[in-house]
């Protein structure tokens, strides 16, 4: 790993900024994560500081699980005329929502445990309505902390399926469930809502 303009797909996030932090010399390290998903807010800051000068090299790390399409086309520009003295490391979950563009600008690599993920209770392709129902009722007692990673879990089985059309409304939809967990809302509530609308967007087979 080095402090070069690049995507970074890994799952601890945290972890990987501290290896990056690890290695600075005379480069500063500029993190800018978003836990959820990366805005375009955010995006506007990236390019606030893209354009502060710096006689030394300023490293500019763009941190969240998630890039929707929008956010990542505001982000062309500047990762295809980057500033002078400016890096750019992208981190995050995984490369099948981020673009062939984006791809393209930058070298890509896997930095995810070798150790695989325990076999998600749902197929996310052949996800119908007797499902949702079941997997709620599984779920009555769920305490919110497990809630919240069960969200994360969906959106990235949803994603890895390629059976859903993947926009800036479905990732708004997650970021609801999250906050409506966080507000307290009833788990069985919360993750039937959201599993009918992701239904809502299955890909249809021709």
């Amino acid at each position: 790993m080095k402090l070069v303009s690049q995507i970074l797909i890994a799952q601890d996030i945290e972890k990987t900024i501290q290896e990056l932090e690890a290695l600075k010399r005379d480069e500063r390290i500029i993190t800018i994560i978003n836990e959820k998903q990366f805005l375009v807010e955010d995006v506007k800051l990236v390019t606030q500081k893209a354009y502060l000068t710096s006689r030394t090299t300023d490293v500019i790390v763009l941190a969240a699980p998630i890039f929707s399409e929008v956010v990542q086309n505001k982000l062309l520009k500047i990762l295809e005329e980057p500033p002078p003295n400016k890096e750019f490391i992208l981190i995050t979950h995984t490369q099948s929502s981020l673009l062939p563009t984006i791809k393209s600008r930058l070298p890509l690599h896997y930095l995810k445990e070798k150790i695989a993920l325990e076999a998600f209770e749902l197929d996310m392709a052949k996800l119908a309505l007797k499902d949702v129902y079941a997997f709620t009722q599984t779920h009555q007692r769920t305490p919110t902390p497990k809630a919240r990673v069960l969200v994360e879990r969906l959106l990235k089985e949803a994603i890895a399926s390629r059976s859903y059309k993947i926009d800036e409304e479905l990732l708004e939809l997650f970021t609801h469930a999250y906050q409506a967990l966080d507000v307290g809302s009833p788990v069985p509530f919360v993750l039937s809502t959201l599993m009918l609308k992701l239904l809502a967007k299955k890909r249809h087979k021709q």
